[in-house]
């Protein structure tokens, strides 16, 4: 843990790594509390708005049922499992039972389309998968696709070749050993999408937790603190979500609100923070958006009082930072990270001012610099690539089975974050852009090379080329560019057929909400699409 100092200097100098040759998430964050039965792990608001709360003796008793019929099943210690599932009691059961077994969690995002889950799971081999009706027919669509799949469980029935979760666990002993794992043992693979192809799965180790730990305790102020309880709406597929809330606040027994939204409103976010008397969130910007344009009179309606506010995906401007204070109370914090090494940097009310625009200074633990293209460290307000030293707990094993693309993220001991920026004298680093082309929409990181393969698979489409259009809600949106195959003719039937089919395929988050019609497209003499004339154009 971070040490409550006065000054950020201080705090640094203070901080030591303690990563133990042995670590088991599933141990720290659910066995090691387990001994007191009243000790408050979950509040889970079910659809309906129904309330039940699980301990953290509960949770061990439910992942260690799952864990020994995953065992029984033969899934044993490096298998793959999916978790295709939104934030719910069985998400984190499966997690913590994965993780117990010595298996590797590959978390899902329920809006995924077949394509995108037929990719994921095929890549990693999953031999698992846990997930409820709605999933399951999107598997139905793709299992003989999938011959590594044998185990379907559903937490809400069992269709035609899956396993009901429940009843099986049901039968289980409560009883389980779990496997003695080493901190640099492999325990997630979260995909991360990039400027070309498919998406890349990150392999992280048990230690990514352990990571991640001052990271959050810096963005919210010192956390934990007596009575804090955490929420966020994002999902628990995603890094943010996972790693920034739910195992963090486990690791330290602090309770976490779980619920899924149909649709995000401002409203909904406030009565809930109010009803479960949250003090601590990770609101991403594009929420923090919304939440200000319902206005003041909205908040007001509601008794909020969060203790911390943390934010990360995208630069805060002095009017959100305004707002945070004159409604809430406090300066929002900002982060910054990504998949493959997250939470690095940070802000942090209690020891630093706030300067908007601006992500923070590095979390203590973590040795972030702007270097050149030859690894050299740059002064202050000279412009270059953020990186991260290399070995650091938080920081990837590997991408899965892609050695190439594992060696082009590094320059020598650093590690390349995708991203330009400059330091300035005060040793704030300051986010000035991508030096890719991925797309940064609603604090999803989206790959424009997955969506063109979508797009050129549909008959309509000849040749595509995709790109991040500013916006001032979403920070961007997925534009694209496309060629239509002979025969078609533009429309705006045609237009929504293929937002449609990106949709339904890929994701929700990943469609191009806006779609302009080319007789050609800039290229390359290799035949690459040019995706800076493509923003031009845009």
């Amino acid at each position: 843990m971070l040490v409550c100092r006065d000054d950020y200097a201080t705090v640094r100098s203070e901080f030591v790594w303690d990563v133990p040759t042995y670590f088991n998430i599933g141990v720290d964050v659910c066995d090691k509390w387990a001994d007191d039965p009243d000790r408050l792990a979950l509040m889970y608001r079910r659809r309906d708005g129904s309330r039940r709360d699980y301990s953290f003796a509960q949770i061990k008793r439910l992942s260690n049922r799952f864990a020994n019929v995953m065992r029984r099943h033969g899934i044993r210690r490096g298998d793959r499992v999916g978790i295709l599932l939104p934030q719910s009691p069985e998400t984190a059961i499966a997690h913590v039972a994965t993780y117990k077994m010595g298996g590797i969690a590959v978390p899902l995002f329920t809006l995924f389309g077949v394509d995108a889950l037929e990719y994921r799971l095929g890549n990693c081999a999953a031999k698992a998968l846990v997930t409820d009706r709605e999933g399951a027919a999107k598997i139905a669509e793709i299992r003989d696709l999938l011959p590594a799949l044998e185990y379907v469980y559903v937490i809400d029935g069992a269709p035609d070749n899956c396993f009901d979760f429940k009843a099986l666990s049901a039968e289980a002993s409560d009883q389980f050993e779990p496997v003695k794992t080493r901190a640099d043992e492999p325990a997630l693979i979260i995909y991360t999408s990039g400027t070309t192809g498919q998406p890349k799965g990150a392999l992280h180790a048990h230690r990514v937790l352990l990571g991640h730990l001052p990271g959050v305790e810096m963005s919210h102020d010192f956390f934990p603190k007596d009575n804090d309880v955490m929420w966020t709406p994002a999902d628990w597929a995603w890094i943010g979500g996972l790693l920034d809330v739910l195992l963090p606040s486990w690791h330290h027994g602090v309770p976490v609100v779980a619920h899924r939204f149909e649709k995000f409103t401002p409203e909904a976010a406030f009565e809930l923070i109010a009803q479960f008397g949250v003090r601590n969130t990770f609101l991403p910007p594009t929420a923090l958006k919304m939440m200000r344009a319902a206005g003041d009179d909205v908040a007001q309606k509601f008794n909020c009082n969060l203790r911390s506010i943390a934010s990360g995906g995208e630069t805060l401007g002095s009017e959100l930072l305004d707002w945070g204070h004159r409604v809430f109370g406090v300066t929002i914090n900002e982060f910054y990270g990504q998949t493959e090494c997250n939470m690095v940097v940070s802000s942090c009310q209690s020891i630093m001012d706030p300067k908007p625009g601006v992500m923070g200074r590095p979390v203590p633990g973590h040795d972030v610099a702007v270097i050149d293209l030859d690894g050299n460290v740059l002064g202050a307000g000279e412009m270059g690539r953020i990186a991260v030293r290399a070995p650091d707990p938080v920081m990837f094993l590997e991408y899965w089975r892609n050695p190439d693309a594992t060696q082009e993220k590094y320059i020598g001991e650093w590690l390349l974050t995708g991203d330009m920026g400059c330091v300035d004298e005060d040793g704030y680093i300051r986010f000035v852009g991508r030096d890719d082309d991925v797309i940064s929409s609603a604090g999803y990181r989206i790959g424009p090379g997955e969506i063109e393969d979508c797009l050129i698979a549909h008959p309509a489409v000849r040749m595509a080329g995709v790109i991040g259009k500013p916006d001032p809600q979403r920070g961007q949106i997925v534009k694209a560019f496309v060629i239509l195959a002979d025969g078609f003719a533009q429309s705006a039937e045609l237009e929504d057929d293929i937002k449609q089919f990106v949709k339904t395929r890929l994701a929700a988050h990943e469609y191009p909400r806006e779609i302009a019609f080319l007789d050609e497209l800039p290229m390359t003499t290799t035949g690459k699409v040019v995706r800076r004339a493509l923003r031009d154009l845009a």
